[in-house]
């Protein structure tokens, strides 16, 4: 079974092959568009933090992306002060202790030196993991003013995901944020990729 954490609209999974999939995402708009896009897949609307820690041990592969901004570089002086989220520090520590499977979790890359060193990178992102995600490839390049003017289809081509979705969240008005919040689903296909070659089974779930 797999568990994909903090789900958005599921740029991650988007080249997974289809199977016993539970996806956790609290906003309810969102998670319906996930649902729409992968309806196969179980999609549980919560906290994916708690549901981290009452579920783990269900689960052969756990992703998990907890929420971002305030590791964020775009983190500015115009930003309201504000505590760092540690849950993503804390969901990597729980992982490295009490997860029997393999496991990545994933952010931007922060403002600061990591606190724990990652296992790899690619494009904006970094993962941490007990798989080996040092070869990570680079997705695409991001489209030209990816965070202001770029398009909403500009994002979703990157992305290659046909037509764009334009959702708020999280109480942002920006309703391209959903698309631009997606790890790229190569990178995603292609940590999906070794974690089969690990778990040495044909991909299928």
């Amino acid at each position: 079974m797999i568990l994909n954490l903090y789900a958005g609209i599921g740029g991650n999974r988007h080249l997974w092959p289809d199977g016993d999939i539970v996806a956790v995402e609290h906003d309810p708009k969102i998670a319906a568009e996930y649902a729409r896009r992968f309806p196969s897949d179980k999609v549980v609307v919560g906290d994916a933090h708690e549901y981290l820690l009452e579920h783990y041990g269900r689960f052969d592969f756990i992703w998990s992306s907890p929420p971002c901004p305030t590791h964020s570089r775009m983190w500015g002086k115009n930003r309201t002060p504000q505590y760092t989220d540690m849950r993503l520090y804390a969901e990597i520590l729980f992982l490295q202790r009490w997860a029997h499977g393999a496991w990545v979790v994933e952010n931007v890359k922060p403002w600061y030196r990591p606190l724990i060193e990652p296992a790899g990178q690619s494009g904006r992102h970094v993962f941490w993991s007990n798989l080996n995600l040092f070869m990570l490839p680079e997705p695409p390049p991001t489209p030209k003013g990816f965070i202001t003017t770029a398009t909403p289809q500009d994002i979703a081509d990157y992305l290659g995901i046909g037509e764009p979705v334009m959702i708020c969240c999280n109480g942002n008005h920006e309703p391209k944020q959903a698309m631009r919040n997606c790890v790229h689903p190569q990178t995603g296909r292609a940590i999906w990729d070794l974690y089969t070659a690990n778990d040495k089974h044909d991909g299928r779930l």
